[in-house]
């Protein structure tokens, strides 16, 4: 039986359209169970726009609108009937399993810490993000809900990526790796150096030092680093990748043999492209509440807000926040 999924159909760049076409196409494709929560008006003009008969669709209407220039705070104590905050509070009554929302990131993160809490001996959440590699799928965190961190910290984003992987992703006793300036123990900082301590002694399932390049080579499956240093590597990995396909593209349309061999090469490039479009792996899991929380980039369109909704439901019916409560 498919789960109840709450999408904040008013937040990010593209709402409510995004939203909204991608809640159809998760109901269409995989039987999801999508409650839109917002403006009703304008949640129900868009839904107009699709053939919806047969489909699991609900409307449940919230007054308020987080913006991107709120701080995380007005979720928490101005905006109680915002589409976030209301997503929540379903999930909190038990009216749905999960949230999903490409809204403002900080004021996601308040609003499930606020309403659902935190899993019992967590200091703080963190915001995983699934990154592609030569083989399959690297877990970085945090991803920049955390820019000033203790070892201890990083210590639990370690425990927390690690049943993620393990229990989402399917990878027995996935390999942990810490981000440093160098794989030699004397490289690092004082909070590496001492994180480094602390997961060494511990029962993961732990390699040592990582480097940057190390996240996209396949040889480990969680990589942890503060939120700081997580938010610049996701912002580089997007960059980077926009620009490769741009150079690309000026290459093979400035040259005559390259355009040929573009075309004898269309399937590996399509296929090349879809393994880095971020679309493609839906959003981010906010680890560490009390329930199941997907963040989604401002600029998700449809193909992003529809696998971040099965994501959702994955992580909710395996119930992550329980095991991670057993290890702490």
């Amino acid at each position: 039986m498919s789960l109840n999924i709450a999408v904040d159909a008013m937040g990010g760049d593209n709402a409510p359209v995004a939203e909204v076409a991608g809640a159809v196409a998760a109901c269409r494709q995989w039987g999801s169970n999508v409650i839109l929560v917002g403006d009703a008006g304008k949640i129900q003009a868009e839904l107009d726009n699709h053939q919806t008969d047969g489909l699991s669709l609900k409307i449940h209407h919230a007054s308020q609108v987080v913006g991107m220039e709120d701080s995380a705070s007005d979720v928490v104590r101005k905006k109680k009937d915002s589409s976030i905050r209301v997503a929540y509070d379903l999930v909190k009554q038990g009216d749905a399993a999960a949230v999903v929302s490409a809204g403002n990131s900080g004021a996601t993160m308040a609003a499930g810490m606020a309403v659902l809490k935190r899993v019992k001996g967590i200091e703080r959440p963190a915001i995983a993000s699934l990154m592609p590699n030569l083989e399959d799928q690297t877990m970085v965190l945090d991803m920049g809900a955390n820019v000033d961190c203790k070892p201890s910290h990083l210590y639990q984003f370690a425990i927390m990526g690690s049943i993620y992987v393990e229990h989402v992703l399917g990878k027995r006793r996935p390999r942990v790796g810490l981000l440093s300036n160098g794989e030699e123990e004397k490289k690092g900082n004082d909070l590496t150096r001492e994180t480094h301590q602390l997961l060494k002694g511990s029962n993961l399932n732990y390699l040592g030092y990582v480097e940057g390049g190390d996240v996209y080579n396949g040889s480990v499956d969680v990589v942890v680093c503060d939120g700081f240093v997580g938010n610049v590597l996701l912002k580089v990995s997007e960059g980077l990748a926009v620009a490769i396909g741009a150079m690309l593209r000026r290459e093979i349309q400035n040259r005559f043999f390259a355009r040929i061999g573009y075309l004898l090469s269309l399937n590996a490039f399509k296929a090349f492209k879809k393994k880095i479009n971020p679309a493609e792996y839906g959003g981010a899991p906010l680890l560490g509440i009390a329930g199941t929380g997907i963040i989604c980039h401002g600029s998700s369109d449809p193909v992003a807000i529809s696998i971040a909704i099965r994501q959702a439901g994955e992580s909710a019916r395996i119930r992550i926040e329980e095991k991670l409560a057993e290890l702490l």
